[in-house]
């Protein structure tokens, strides 16, 4: 009889360590890490590492995965508190009560150190030190700040940028020219993206107490300038790589198309700035950066 009851409570135990996976997949931001992966592995190829050396591809792939991942976590402790008062975010795992601080912390903290040490012992110590100065960055200047007003996202945008000069330190060991040419599309990128998911949630914000750019902007339209001036820089900015020499007319030219589809989109949310164009907005940034990446990893081979 006590097997048969052992028997029946294996399922439920099952589920709740399937369910625990989940939490901390959700705790990991896996999807929105992606593009750390994306970025990483678009400045490891943009600096000529090609695949060589494969070992050191995964390796600075991988690090800089885990720093994400563990940044991530803690900014997710260190906001628990404030994610219980937004809808969007009152489901994650701490505000919920699913797993404790203590998980979050320790997860997050073993993760950062080991993508950082993973870095500097396989890759270099360049990429070791950028992916540090990413996660203290994002940690302890761009998460405190973002209560205090919309300078934060300015802010958050640096450590934003870094992903791609990790991969390129670790192709090169070295940040040259077309290194910061990449850390400002990717820095110039982040604006109007962010601001696009402000005024999207900018209800959760407010309740959150985060005076973001959209906080007394209920109409839309200082947020509809600031993405039109910020996707006209990027625009401007998306074409250096050929003025140093790192791509060719047709990159230009695509660039150049792409970067107008993408300013149309923040033309037609001032014309009329409803929910769906603000989302259009959003995805269409989504779909902007990998593409533009791409063209230029094309340039680049060629």
């Amino acid at each position: 009889m006590a097997d048969f009851d052992q028997q029946l409570s294996l399922p439920d135990s099952a589920a709740a360590r399937v369910g625990a996976w989940r939490d901390y997949v959700q705790l990991a931001k896996l999807r929105l890490n992606g593009l750390v992966l994306v970025t990483t592995l678009a400045g490891y190829l943009l600096a000529g590492g090609g695949l060589a050396d494969p070992i050191v591809l995964l390796a600075a792939i991988v690090g800089a995965a885990l720093a994400a991942i563990g940044a991530g976590a803690l900014n997710q402790y260190l906001e628990r508190d404030v994610d219980r008062r937004m809808k969007r975010t009152a489901d994650r795992p701490l505000p919920a009560g699913r797993l404790s601080g203590q998980q979050a912390l320790v997860f997050g903290s073993t993760c950062v150190a080991g993508g950082v040490l993973l870095l500097a012992l396989r890759v270099n110590l360049l990429s070791g030190f950028l992916c540090a100065l990413t996660a203290v960055a994002y940690l302890f200047v761009y998460t405190p700040l973002k209560f205090k007003g919309p300078v934060a996202t300015l802010v958050g945008a640096v450590p934003g940028g870094i992903p791609p000069l990790i991969g390129w330190a670790a192709a090169r060991g070295e940040l040259s020219v077309g290194a910061w040419v990449l850390f400002a599309i990717l820095f110039t990128w982040q604006l109007p993206h962010f601001f696009a998911i402000s005024w999207i949630y900018r209800d959760d914000y407010r309740r959150a107490g985060m005076p973001m750019i959209s906080h007394l902007d209920r109409d839309g339209l200082r947020t509809a300038q600031q993405i039109i001036m910020c996707t006209l820089n990027l625009l401007f900015v998306s074409l250096l790589p050929v003025a140093i020499g790192l791509a060719d007319g047709v990159y230009f030219f695509e660039a150049l198309v792409l970067g107008a589809a993408f300013l149309a989109l923040g033309v037609r949310f001032a014309q009329r700035r409803t929910l769906s164009r603000a989302r259009h907005v959003l995805f269409g940034s989504l779909i902007y950066l990998p593409t533009l990446l791409i063209f230029w990893l094309i340039a680049a081979l060629q």
